[in-house]
């Protein structure tokens, strides 16, 4: 089976444009048969769903082979998947909807390593019921999240924990199927952040034992919004604030207003463009994925041990992604530097890995980052070891230092 980098590269347009991008654990690029699919819904008649007219037929069409799709994806049941605006829209949502269940002295747990989509929804909620937050701290020295950080603020009165499946700053992967035995057995719900994961690592939501997984479309290739996985046996249970007329069933219950059809059609042909990443695999779109996953991260985690072997050769800088299982996502920092210097000096050579927090704002401080952060580089499917090449010069040559340096680094143009 090959992985042939070129021909997935010569499908995404944006790529023409030339820059490096380390930055798709913001948002990836988007392929040309994604673009296709969002161009060819608005081209065609759309409704409101229905059986009836054209129009009708296309939207309801579009709906059901989308939620097929992120099903196969994640390897859900299509009556658990639930659309919404984004993965932050969604954790209010269920949030508002779960701490109706809660009562004062009701325990919710949180951790360090998560983006604060997945933290502040919960605090917030908690503190409108009276309920308590506990938190789940991660070693900062190693990067991990482990079980045991997990199980010692479980308690009886935990009614859900909230943790993430791959920090979107470091690339920890927590063991989530662990993690969830210990949540079931306390008799919580586990709410798990999959957006960063999605975009690396097969999902199977029946293995990791997760009642509720959210993830985010663009962030693999797709169109800007959310998406969660959700038990429909749990979904039965919950009463969200909805629309007198609206329909009561689940998951469309969970749905509020019209859906962006053409951006679900984009989804459904991003999940298919993954799944044709190894154009030689057979079978179900499942298995198709599953081949396609395995090469991509093989693609992924030699191109980043390249930037890790590189990066490791200066003294000044430090290597905060430490966890033994991560995505190939690396967070530094410079011992006399600052990030977002070397973030403009790169983009002015046109090889984008922003600088930040990245919205993982506990994280970052319980790493002694304070609200700074530090520069993410992030590898995706399309990267390339001339990507790589070009961001060691790019780093070589801003950690050297260069005539008619400024402020920000050496110019692009230096005098």
């Amino acid at each position: 089976m090959t992985y042939d980098v070129s021909a997935i590269r010569a499908q995404f347009p944006a790529l023409a444009a030339g820059i490096a991008h380390f930055d798709g654990p913001g948002g990836t690029q988007t392929p040309q048969p994604v673009i296709d699919a969002i161009s060819d819904a608005l081209a065609h008649p759309l409704s409101n769903r229905g059986s009836t007219v054209l129009g009708e037929r296309n939207a309801e069409a579009i709906v059901v082979e989308a939620r097929q799709a992120m099903a196969d994806l994640l390897g859900a049941q299509p009556s658990g998947i639930v659309f919404g605006r984004s993965a932050t829209q969604l954790a209010y949502d269920f949030s508002r909807a779960l701490a109706k269940t809660w009562s004062p002295g009701d325990e919710i747990v949180v951790t360090r390593l998560d983006h604060d989509a997945n933290v502040r929804p919960w605090v917030q909620a908690a503190e409108r019921v009276g309920a308590t937050v506990r938190w789940a701290e991660f070693d900062p020295d190693t990067g991990e999240l482990t079980p045991a950080h997990v199980r010692a603020v479980l308690s009886e009165r935990t009614r859900l924990v909230a943790v993430t499946a791959a920090s979107n700053l470091i690339g920890t992967r927590p063991t989530i199927a662990d993690i969830a035995a210990d949540v079931h057995r306390a008799g919580a719900l586990l709410y798990v952040d999959g957006v960063h994961y999605t975009a690396h690592t097969l999902v199977d939501v029946e293995q990791l034992d997760a009642d509720f997984f959210a993830c985010s479309p663009y962030k693999f290739l797709g169109p800007h919004h959310g998406v969660v996985a959700v038990r429909p046996e749990v979904l039965e249970t919950l009463r969200p604030d909805k629309l007198l007329p609206s329909t009561d069933v689940v998951p469309e219950r969970f749905e509020l207003g019209t859906l962006p059809y053409e951006l679900l059609a984009g989804t459904r042909a991003a999940v298919d463009f993954l799944a044709g990443l190894v154009p030689e695999a057979t079978g179900s779109r499942r298995d198709r994925l599953a081949v396609a996953y395995a090469a991509m991260a093989e693609h992924e985690h030699g191109l980043c041990s390249r930037v890790e072997k590189g990066l490791s050769t200066y003294g000044e800088v430090t290597m905060h992604s430490r966890a033994s299982d991560r995505t190939p996502t690396l967070l530094i920092t410079f011992a006399n530097h600052e990030t977002t210097d070397a973030y403009r000096f790169l983009a002015a050579r046109d090889i984008h890995a922003p600088a930040g927090s990245f919205y993982a704002i506990e994280a970052s401080r319980w790493l002694g980052l304070g609200d700074s952060g530090g520069l993410r580089i992030g590898l995706a499917s399309y990267s390339t070891d001339d990507d790589v090449d070009r961001l060691l010069a790019g780093m070589a040559e801003f950690l050297r230092g260069c005539p008619g340096a400024d402020s920000h680094g050496c110019r692009a143009d230096p005098a």
